[in-house]
This record gives C-alpha cells, sequence and structure tokens, in this order.
C-alpha cells in the first residue's frame, strides 16, 4: 500500500459519518503517541497516514468539499506530511490563545521552525549525541515565513540516514527546540519511541 494518499482512500461523506466516531477514536489514542509537548506552549504532533487522512476527511466534511478536483487538491496539500521511510514529520503548534501573547510571543519566534532538532542518545549515560535538525516543509514555508513575526503553525520533516535510525531504535531519543527566545528538550517515552519507528521502517 502507497503511504501517500489517493483518492480512493477518502470517503465520501455519507460513508465517513458512518465510519466517524471510531476513526475519530483511533485518530484521537495515535495522536497521543505523537503528541510532544516542549516547553511550555509549543507541541510537536509528528503526522503519518492515519492523522493525516482524518484532517483531510473532516476538512471535507467541514467544508462539504464533495468534487474529486477538490478532494485531490487537498491531498496534493497534506501528502506531503506523510513521511517518507527514513524520515519523520511533524505538525509544530505554538499553543497560544490571548491576544497578548500571541502579540508577544509571535514576533519572538520568527525562525523557530529552523530550530527544532531530534537527539538520539542522552549524554548523561555516556552515550553518543547526535544532533539532526528539522527541515520546513518547502510547500509550505512560503506561506507560513515571515520576517517579522511567524506563524502559530509549522511543517517539519527530520531525514535521517541508516545509521541514525538504528541510533533512534537503540537508545534515547528527544525533540528540543534551540532558539534564542525559547529552548526546551523533551525526552521521548518508549511508546512514542516505537510509534515513530514505524515511520521510520515501513
Amino acid at each position: 500500500m502507497s503511504r501517500k494518499l489517493l483518492l480512493d482512500d477518502i470517503s465520501d461523506v455519507r460513508a465517513y459519518e458512518r465510519e466517524r466516531a471510531g476513526f475519530r477514536a483511533e485518530v484521537i489514542a495515535t495522536k497521543q503517541q505523537r503528541r510532544v509537548a516542549i516547553g511550555p506552549f509549543v507541541t510537536v504532533l509528528f503526522e503519518n497516514r492515519d492523522t493525516i487522512r482524518f484532517q483531510v476527511q473532516e476538512m471535507a466534511r467541514a467544508e462539504k468539499i464533495t468534487t474529486d478536483a477538490a478532494i485531490q487538491a487537498e491531498l496534493d496539500v497534506y501528502n506531503p506530511l506523510i513521511p517518507e521511510p527514513g524520515s519523520l514529520a511533524a505538525t509544530l503548534f505554538i499553543e497560544l490563545t490571548s491576544k497578548d501573547e500571541l502579540t508577544e510571543w509571535l514576533p519572538k519566534l520568527v525562525g523557530i521552525e529552523h530550530a527544532v532538532e531530534l537527539r538520539l542518545g542522552d549524554a548523561s549515560t555516556g552515550d553518543h549525541v547526535e544532533t539532526i535538525a528539522a527541515r520546513p516543509d518547502s510547500a509550505h514555508q512560503k506561506q507560513l515565513t515571515r520576517e517579522t513575526v511567524t506563524a502559530s503553525v509549522h511543517y517539519i520533516h527530520f531525514d535521517l540516514t541508516a545509521e541514525q535510525a538504528q541510533h533512534f531504535a537503540s537508545g534515547s531519543v528527544s525533540v528540543g527546540i534551540n532558539h534564542p527566545n525559547y529552548t526546551y528538550i523533551s525526552q521521548l517515552d518508549e511508546a512514542s519511541k516505537n510509534a515513530l519507528l514505524a515511520d521510520l521502517h515501513c
């Protein structure tokens, strides 16, 4: 089965209503393993085929998108967020809600999409630490990048070599942000790490 979504993978409105409750519950459980909080208000959600299919289905449902051409346009936008073997793909959320917080922080966090790092290993245990920098998604970067203020949502990728994927599987893994105005790191638990290993090896 192709990793990327095809038109036939997207249910029409009536069919989706029949499956929605069960599929939504599955995706919520999937996202719990794939969501990593980094610091007080940034979250990274590692995407996969199911999370992206849910996104497209929910958008089609909410906006009453029914034609093949319109659905294909959504697939063209979101399919790049399904990771290829040897890579991880994620959505970064700056989870601020008040106008004052957004006004304060969005200018401070310009360039945050370039400051996310995947760290393999744990120096405290003597393990070699290797850092893999995030690569902003090229299809979305032009729309989201501004010189004076950042967006609340960014799409990023991590590209791993076969050796790095082995290091990922065998040791500690953390996700960090190394930005002048926001520096935090979070270690993945085993459930999260195992979920992402499936992305790397499928």
